[in-house]
């Protein structure tokens, strides 16, 4: 009898121990608190990944202007007689062309065949615009094709052109694709015409581009941007902006004008990491400071251009450039010039240029970044050159500083106060970091100076450890970061996940936000997280208590709310970073009855294995999902998963 009790009670205190304990979060729902910058969470855009060429920018063509350096024909296998010239083209910037002899006895005619980026993506029963530059030698037309060729080497679509006279003429034609295929060729040749032609810009869109611009965006990859909603747009990127010299380093005004004369560059990311070689990545600029605004514009996001400030990537370390103090004036002159670019008036130098690109009016851009992740003795230096012409001159713009590429450390501190010297108006944060970093960071941003320059968390991802994954351990820990970004949006202002996208057969860096082969594209479910604070930022922060305090990790618990006066809702963002359900209420206080408009709320839930990815063979694997939860006068009581991020939306 006795041992029996024993252990009914034994029993009893397992089942007591093991009931999720409750929680009581107090929102102060009776005024707004500091205001949420519209243009709060964005997208960082960097040609890294082959995430322009390749990637967004849907051309399909590698080297189309067959001026890679030093291997004008990287991409291209020939057959027959086919040379490369350098004299006489039709692109001052863009010199190269290749010259096509067929004559009788080559049995295989001439020609010459592209690869793509890993491959040509095409569809079946789709169609592709077909364009070149050409001109015949002698009286006769000449007659080309351009064809599909499969994975297994046959025909699956072709266009016929005939070229005809001396003069360079450009011709375009459609192919309609007979099959799908993500790895595809183009062959381009004379078969059974005989004579000589120059060939030069062979290039290839799908039909359907994002908004059906000619020559314009991959549809899919663009539409996936736009639907985060983002509010600011960083570009063209991080250390592309530096270059591996100063020779290389991005300039704008090389990223204007008709596509054709745009000259190619090498990439920043073509050799950097050994183990993920791509000495065929270049830049065709075919995706150009124009097209960014645009693609802003689409997306109503504001435009931050980042500049060089004169030094190339010191990651090269050893190999690292800085131009003189003396000789920065053309590198000043290129800002003050992108500010007229965007801005001024069709009847300016550089805002007819605009205009003249089809966009009369002015993009209104408000941010400028000068440098990227800099640091040393002569970055403030350098920085304040700019500055002080910027000012002078366009003192509306908001100047973007750099606190170096780590999130803490000398140099993290050194940079801060100069920044703050200076008086730029942001700073630039960089972390990539690991899952506990953030989850401590959540609290980061709590004691920063209220009265110092913002900050924009310029590039953040968490790295997941042993590898780096795209997985939900790392989201989840990104959106309990997020709750202390949001919390204090006083300080921070903006904030971009980096890098955006990624080939999956041709990349260098993970994770990313976006995933893509030739055909397809995967959110990861870091991108969901991103786009549940992006729709969901509200204007307003309230507070939200835990016994008094700010919800930080409290039994692994993170949490903030924020108010929506044009939407009328108060939103409130869990983060659940333990092993257990926790049974949550969420109180609204100095709130009236009549306040609340709906006996419901939504519940947003996004939870998944810890360490599955999203992939382009299961791209659903862990993604939001809606529900409804009943609310009980002003309170709502929702049990809040083990390891899950919640979004819960409130009516009023």
């Amino acid at each position: 009898m006795i041992k029996s009790f024993l252990s009914f009670a034994l029993l009893a205190s397992i089942s007591v121990c093991s009931v999720a304990q409750d929680y009581n979060f107090v929102v102060d729902a009776k005024k707004p608190g500091v205001p949420i910058q519209p243009d709060m969470y964005g997208i960082f855009f960097e040609d890294i990944n082959f995430g322009a060429d390749g990637g967004l920018y849907a051309e399909l063509i590698k080297n189309r202007s067959f001026d890679f350096t030093n291997a004008p024909l990287t991409g291209w296998t020939t057959y027959g007689l086919v040379s490369v010239q350098d004299k006489g083209g039709p692109f001052e910037r863009n010199p190269h062309y290749v010259r096509l002899t067929n004559k009788f006895e080559l049995l295989t005619g001439t020609g010459l065949v592209n690869e793509g980026f890993k491959g040509i993506g095409i569809k079946k029963d789709e169609k592709y615009k077909f364009s070149l530059y050409a001109r015949a030698y002698g009286d006769k037309p000449v007659k080309i094709f351009a064809e599909f060729i499969d994975s297994k080497n046959e025909n699956r679509g072709r266009v016929e052109i005939e070229i005809s006279g001396n003069e360079w003429k450009k011709y375009t034609g459609e192919i309609i694709s007979k099959t799908t295929d993500a790895h595809a060729k183009l062959n381009v040749g004379m078969g059974g015409s005989y004579g000589t032609i120059d060939l030069e810009h062979i290039s290839l869109f799908p039909a359907k581009t994002w908004k059906d611009r000619e020559g314009g965006m991959r549809a899919d990859i663009a539409q996936a941007l736009a639907d985060l909603h983002p509010g600011v747009f960083r570009f063209p990127g991080g250390c592309i902006v530096e270059g591996n010299n100063l020779a290389t380093r991005y300039q704008w005004k090389n990223t204007i004008g008709p596509v054709e004369n745009r000259p190619v560059n090498e990439n920043r990311w073509n050799y950097e990491f050994k183990h993920r070689f791509f000495p065929d990545y270049f830049q065709s600029y075919g995706l150009g400071f124009f097209e960014y605004f645009q693609l802003c514009e689409d997306f109503g996001a504001q435009p931050l251009p980042v500049l060089s400030v004169g030094f190339s990537c010191q990651f090269q370390r050893g190999r690292e450039q800085v131009v003189s103090l003396d000789s920065l004036q053309p590198y000043i002159d290129d800002a003050l010039d992108l500010i007229e670019f965007a801005n001024g008036p069709a009847t300016s130098k550089w805002g007819k240029i605009r205009a003249d690109m089809g966009h009369p009016a002015p993009f209104n851009m408000k941010y400028l970044a000068v440098g990227n992740e800099q640091w040393g003795a002569q970055y403030h230096i350098y920085l304040k050159a700019f500055m002080d012409q910027i000012r002078k001159k366009y003192p509306n713009i908001k100047i973007v500083g750099s606190s170096g590429p780590d999130s803490e450390g000398a140099e993290f501190d050194r940079l801060w106060p100069q920044m703050k010297e200076l008086k730029v108006d942001l700073v630039d944060e960089h972390f990539y970091r690991s899952v506990d970093w953030f989850l401590k960071g959540a609290t980061r941003y709590d004691n920063y100076d209220r009265k110092g320059p913002k900050v924009f968390a310029g590039e953040y991802a968490c790295h997941t450890r042993p590898v780096k994954k795209n997985s939900f351990e790392a989201a989840l820990a990104e959106s309990a970061f997020l709750t202390g970004v949001e919390r204090n949006a006083d300080v921070v202002q903006l904030a971009t996940y980096a890098p955006l996208l990624a080939h999956v057969d041709a990349w260098q860096w993970n994770p990313d936000l976006i995933w893509f082969d030739n055909l397809r594209m995967v959110k990861s479910v870091n991108y969901y997280v991103q786009q549940l604070y992006s729709h969901y930022k509200g204007t307003n922060v309230l507070p939200i208590k835990l016994d008094g305090a700010n919800i930080t990790g409290q039994d692994g618990l993170y949490a903030n709310a924020v108010i929506d006066v044009q939407k009328r809702q108060i939103i409130v963002k869990v983060a659940n970073a333990s092993t257990m359900d926790k049974n949550v209420k969420i109180q609204l206080a100095n709130l009236k009855q009549r306040s609340l408009v709906k006996p419901v709320a939504e519940s947003i839930l996004l939870k998944g294995d810890m360490d599955k990815e999203n992939a382009l063979d299961e791209p659903n694997t862990t993604v939001p999902k809606v529900s409804q939860v009943n609310l009980s006068g002003n309170d709502l009581h929702v049990k809040v998963p083990a390891q899950s991020f919640n979004v819960y939306v409130i009516s009023l």
